[in-house]
Parts: structure tokens; C-alpha cells; sequence
């Protein structure tokens, strides 16, 4: 996609296919996303369908419903549908690798000072309740180039390193972290890889098969713009025996051996809502269709939108880019200075009507505001964010010198 034809795309006025409130600019989609109408229309149809016959949709139905959905899924992340067990969210999927594994006092096990945190929470209480170290590389912010990543994560590895939780991009900073030297690496070493892919399924292209991660989660109602509720945890074939759902259902004592234990016990974990799982596939075809190459095209044009983003709010507030464009997706995190993070966000929610998140970062400055950009946006909405963050700034520093 051209620089133009980018242009182009975010000059037309995308929002109809979405119910976003009008009066608010909203720069968050990054957080919880935002579904299409189209693909809510769809989960209304399997709602319906599924109400209509409650035993049929569940007891005779679903099965094969949801193996054909975690086809198209696999198809899109590039895996096998049979690797691939639905979950309501990444966060979930790390509690389920991180509860299930076997690990012995004095184990360690790696992450980052950039990891989200509730996955670092997950983390915590685990190595709490069996003796475990958690070892935290210091992942710098501003950053340079991708090789500091490596460079500061593997440089934690230990003999008595186990696991390696990782993310693929960082929620906070929006780094999209060189992947798959990381794995390779880590890998090399005897880690296991758990990556934490929230943000990952339809900003950037995944290969997850080619990529040799032991386990990776990714959210589908992000980017990818399925409904609530809808994420996906990869396990490596070798290790799937090992991994447990949260719940214990009937599938753990099935009789049957025409499936996987893995598949038994993670399709069914008690009577829910399975319909965003089954929305999945509609909300690949559906945004997939928005522009003329079709997935390629939209990644492209998020990008550059956050890119150009970015660089309008470095050049009005005066502030250097904290790292090279390469290193991010369609999320951006702008170091900002000192200040009370919700103060800021309350004041441009309620005096500008924009929604946009300004996350607490200790290791930059106290505060970042983080951007996202997908088709619905358009550069004009990050030019007024950043007069009215510049405005901001200014009110603030008045009050600070008159007291």
C-alpha cells in the first residue's frame, strides 16, 4: 500500500461500519478494541440460533462449530486449528501455561520490566505459592534498536531458567519486540517461551508455527475486532498434555479417544457464551474486505497511521521519539513530562472529549500517552489530541509556578 492510497484510506469516513459514540475522538482501541457492526450482527444470528435450540446448539452443534472456527483462526495466525484452544482473553491463557506447569523450588522463571500487569501478577502468584525466582530483565524506554531486547533478556538467562514470559508488543510502549530472535535465542538456551501476544492477531502478521514459540496467546477482540470474550492459547503439539484449562470440566475423564485430552478438556469448561469464539471468522472476512488488499493493506495503513500519529505529537510538544519506527505496530507510547497520569486523562475526557489512555511508566517519565490507530481513525484526530495535550501541559506548569 502507498503512502497515498494510506492517505486515502484514512481520508474516507470508515466510522458507519462501527457504533463508537460520534462526540468522542476515540484514540483507545488498543485497550478492549472495537467490534464492527457486521460482526455484532453475526453474534446477535448465533445468539438467536443458539437460544432457539439450547440442546442442539450445545449438545449436537458446537463441536464441530467452534473445529471449523479454529480453523480459519489457525489459517490466520499460521497454525493448526488442533494447537489452537479458545480462551476468553491472553490474560486468562497466561494464568492457564503458568498454573499448569510443573516447576520445582528454586526454579526461575524470566520476564521484563515492560510485561502487562496482570499477566506479571499471574506470574507472582505462582512463583510465590512454589518457591519459584522471578527474574525481571530491564527493558530500556527509550530505546534504540530491537538488539537491546535481546540483548537484556538473554543476558538473564540462567541455568535455572524454565520459562520466559515474554510479550510480542508491549501494551504500555507499543515496542513490538524482535520476536523471533528472542525465541530463537531463548530457545537455543533450553527456556521454554510463553509469549503474551495480546495485542499481536491482526496488527502484525503471524506465522505462529514458524515462529517455535512453546505457548502463545493472542486476543481477537483487539485488532482483529471480534467481539468480547474471544482469544486464543497455542501450545506446541509435544506439550499439550501437559496444559490444563483454569476448569475442570467433563472432559477430563472422557471415555472418548477421537480427540486429544487437550481438545476434550478445552472445548467444553462449563456451559457460556460461546458465540464470540463463532464471530471469529466473520470479523477475519469482514476487515479483511475494508481495502483493496485486504489484511496487508489494513496492517500497512495502521502503522503508518501511528507512525504519522506519533510524529505529530512529538513535533508539537517538542519531544524526541523514544524509539525507531520499526519497532512499532499500530500502538505508539509517548513519554511525557512529570505529572499525575489520571489527572491527565480525566482532564482531556472531560474538557476535549477525546479518549485516549495516559499509562504510569516510573522508568521514563511518570507518565506516557499511549495512541492507537486503526481504519476508523485519521491524522487530524492525533494533530488535536496534541494541541489539547500541549494546553494541558502549559495549564500545568502555570498552576505549579503560582503556588
Amino acid at each position: 500500500m502507498s503512502k497515498n492510497q494510506q492517505l486515502s484510506a484514512n481520508n474516507f469516513d470508515w466510522t458507519a461500519h462501527w457504533s463508537l459514540d460520534p462526540s468522542i475522538t476515540f484514540l483507545n482501541h488498543g485497550s478492549f478494541g472495537a467490534c464492527p457492526l457486521p460482526v455484532l450482527n453475526a453474534q446477535q444470528q448465533w445468539r438467536a440460533r443458539m437460544e432457539q435450540q439450547p440442546l442442539q446448539f450445545f449438545g449436537r452443534d458446537l463441536e464441530a462449530l467452534l473445529d471449523q472456527a479454529r480453523v480459519e483462526l489457525g489459517a490466520f495466525v499460521g497454525a493448526d486449528g488442533d494447537d489452537l484452544a479458545f480462551v476468553p482473553n491472553a490474560t486468562t491463557a497466561v494464568n492457564t501455561v503458568l498454573r499448569s506447569l510443573l516447576l520445582e523450588p528454586g526454579d526461575e522463571l524470566l520476564t521484563t520490566s515492560q510485561e502487562y500487569n496482570a499477566c506479571r501478577n499471574a506470574l507472582n502468584y505462582v512463583a510465590e505459592r512454589h518457591g519459584l525466582k522471578v527474574v525481571v530483565a530491564e527493558v530500556s524506554f527509550p530505546i534504540a534498536a530491537p538488539e537491546q531486547v535481546v540483548e537484556a533478556i538473554v543476558s538473564c538467562v540462567t541455568a535455572k531458567t524454565r520459562l520466559a514470559l515474554i510479550d510480542h508488543i508491549v501494551s504500555q510502549t507499543g515496542l513490538l519486540f524482535p520476536l523471533t530472535e528472542l525465541i530463537q535465542a531463548l530457545t537455543h538456551r533450553g527456556v521454554e517461551t510463553l509469549v503474551d501476544g495480546a495485542h499481536a492477531p491482526g496488527m502484525v502478521p503471524l506465522n505462529l508455527h514458524a515462529l517455535g514459540a512453546t505457548y502463545y496467546t493472542g486476543n481477537c477482540h483487539k485488532w482483529l475486532c471480534a467481539p468480547k470474550g474471544a482469544a486464543f492459547l497455542y501450545v506446541q503439539r509435544d506439550r499439550q498434555t501437559a496444559i490444563r484449562p483454569l476448569t475442570i470440566s467433563h472432559g477430563a475423564n472422557s471415555p472418548r479417544t477421537d480427540r486429544s485430552r487437550f481438545r476434550l478438556e478445552f472445548d467444553w469448561t462449563g456451559t457460556d457464551d460461546p458465540t464470540a469464539y463463532l464471530c471469529i471468522p466473520e470479523a477475519i472476512r469482514f476487515m479483511g474486505s475494508l481495502l483493496p488488499g485486504g489484511w496487508d493493506d489494513l496492517m500497512a495503513n495502521n502503522h503508518a497511521l501511528a507512525i504519522a500519529g506519533r510524529q505529530v505529537l512529538c513535533q508539537t510538544l517538542k519531544l524526541t521519539p523514544p524509539c525507531p519506527d520499526a519497532m512499532l505496530g499500530s500502538l505508539a507510547g509517548v513519554p511525557l513530562p512529570d505529572g499525575n497520569p489520571q489527572a491527565l486523562q480525566d482532564a482531556l475526557l472531560e474538557q476535549y472529549q477525546i479518549e485516549v489512555p495516559i499509562v504510569p511508566y516510573p522508568t521514563t517519565s511518570s507518565r506516557l500517552v499511549r495512541i492507537s490507530a486503526q481504519l476508523y481513525n485519521h491524522l487530524e484526530q492525533y494533530q488535536y489530541l496534541a494541541t489539547a495535550i500541549a494546553e494541558l501541559l502549559y495549564k500545568e506548569t502555570s498552576q505549579a509556578a503560582n503556588k
